[in-house]
């Protein structure tokens, strides 16, 4: 049975407003991050749904427990392989600091993109077996559903008008022949009622994402 996928990025935090690097460093919630999780959560409730689960991160497994309350669900089940792509020595850094460290974009630590990939992946395909046929809301990151965007639809994430913003959603259909998410819509919109969560200018995203 065809298992569905809404991918949600986790509200702000301190280091979003600050443009610094968070990857695997763990920060919370700011309090706009979670009525950015609260927001999503209303608009998720239009549809019905059968779990939520979180990355570890406390960031977005706040997010996920905000809209597990909102849905009637249990709390999350936290599965480490939706983790923030690590940026090894770049976290906690500026874009304006990393430009200027790392001019060659050689930065000691970081996470390849095929790793990610492989590793979220292969999470995705162990959650949608778990809730076979079932819909599923997947509170993670910024990076982590930009792979999976990319991977299902090359490009789609990358252009310049289409970030993707805290708080916003993202659809799949898992096929489980081919062992891959299928793009359904990309900040979805949730039966047309909103302009999401969580909107700002699109350059304000990781900066490192938005590098070919």
């Amino acid at each position: 049975m065809t298992t569905h996928l809404y991918l949600v990025r986790h509200g702000e935090t301190d280091w979003n407003a600050q443009r610094r690097i968070q990857g695997s460093t763990d920060i919370p919630l700011n309090d706009t991050g979670r009525a950015q999780a609260a927001a999503t959560a209303e608009l998720l409730a239009r549809r019905r749904f059968d779990a939520v689960v979180a990355s570890p991160l406390s960031r977005a497994a706040e997010t996920g427990a905000i809209i597990a309350a909102r849905l009637g669900l249990p709390e999350p089940a936290a599965y480490p392989g939706i983790a923030e792509r690590s940026y090894g020595d770049a976290e906690g850094l500026t874009d304006d600091q990393v430009l200027a460290q790392y001019p060659d974009d050689v930065i000691p630590g970081r996470e390849s993109r095929s790793a990610l990939l492989a590793r979220v992946t292969e999470t995705l395909g162990e959650i949608a077996i778990r809730f076979d046929g079932g819909v599923v809301v997947v509170a993670t990151h910024g990076a982590v559903i930009r792979s999976v965007v990319n991977a299902a639809a090359p490009g789609t994430a990358d252009r310049v008008h289409t970030p993707i913003r805290n708080g916003s959603v993202h659809s799949f259909r898992w096929d489980p022949e081919r062992f891959h998410a299928e793009l359904v819509e990309f900040d979805d919109p949730i039966e047309d009622v909103s302009d999401a969560p969580g909107k700002y200018a699109s350059d304000y995203q990781n900066p490192l994402e938005r590098r070919s």
